[in-house]
């Protein structure tokens, strides 16, 4: 078991405003499980444990998605606390990703809690746009997003930092069937969030694709996921290309044809 210092809480609470306000913004990307878990484990200094971590929460969440109303749990925590969970309690990260669950629903509800909120920000906002007042607009828009960010980089504070006695005392004090529990849950998880994922984009088109990954992972005698990726990026690289290609001759087939007469001469 490892302890989480104050300038380590401090540096892993700047990780998640971070991840969190891109979380609003969807630019980079950064508030995925692999990413933050990533992070997470340097500032931690266990580089390993985060990309562990992140793998095994970034699989889980995969398919997860926003339809609707329905919120599902919040991925930026989830993978935040299996790297802390795991850190500072010496469980797996398998374990530690079923541990995690609670924080990632208490961060979901708060999700929920802003996005409620939001609403009055929406009038603010007609309001400033009807003025034609730009500045005040974007003032708004961040600063709505700032305080829900600083909200969730309180909570990992206090879950990493402040917490974390009572929470290993309350890891700890699980039986160990319960724990074993917790383990085979996580090393389900992964296969769920894999079949949740198909279920939204599996189709003929992309059915080869996984034969292939498939093949290459059962019978190839792969230890580990880096080179079927690396396969996996050329053969996107390759179809971007040949798209690139088709809409290039479409394009000019249009030209020669003359295009379209849209007044009919």
């Amino acid at each position: 078991m490892n302890e989480i210092t104050l300038i380590q809480g401090l540096l892993l609470m700047i990780v998640v405003f971070i991840c969190a306000l891109d979380q609003q913004m969807e630019a980079f990307y950064w508030f995925r499980p692999m990413v933050v878990a990533f992070f997470s484990g340097i500032v931690l200094g266990d580089m390993e444990l985060g990309i562990k971590a992140g793998a095994v929460a970034e699989l889980s969440y995969l398919g997860l998605l926003t339809v609707g109303g329905t919120v599902p749990p919040d991925p930026l925590m989830a993978g935040f606390m299996t790297v802390v969970i795991a850190y500072t309690t010496g469980r797996g990260a398998e374990t530690a990703l079923g541990l995690s669950l609670p924080f990632a629903l208490l961060a979901q509800w708060l999700g929920i809690f802003f996005n409620t909120a939001y609403s009055t920000v929406v009038r603010m906002c007609e309001k400033a746009a009807k003025a034609g007042d730009t500045g005040k607009f974007t003032r708004i828009c961040y600063g709505a997003w700032f305080v829900k960010s600083g909200a969730m980089a309180i909570v990992a504070f206090l879950a990493a930092y402040g917490l974390q006695e009572p929470i290993q005392n309350f890891v700890n004090a699980f039986p160990t069937e319960l724990v074993h529990g917790f383990e085979v849950a996580g090393n389900m998880l992964p296969a769920v969030g894999l079949g949740l994922l198909l279920m939204v984009m599996l189709n003929n088109q992309n059915i080869p694709y996984l034969f292939i990954g498939f093949f290459m992972a059962t019978f190839t005698g792969v230890d580990n996921v880096l080179p079927i990726a690396m396969v996996a990026v050329a053969i996107a690289y390759i179809d971007y290309l040949y798209n690139q290609k088709m809409k290039a001759a479409s394009a000019a087939a249009v030209a020669v044809d003359g295009g379209d007469d849209e007044d009919g001469i």
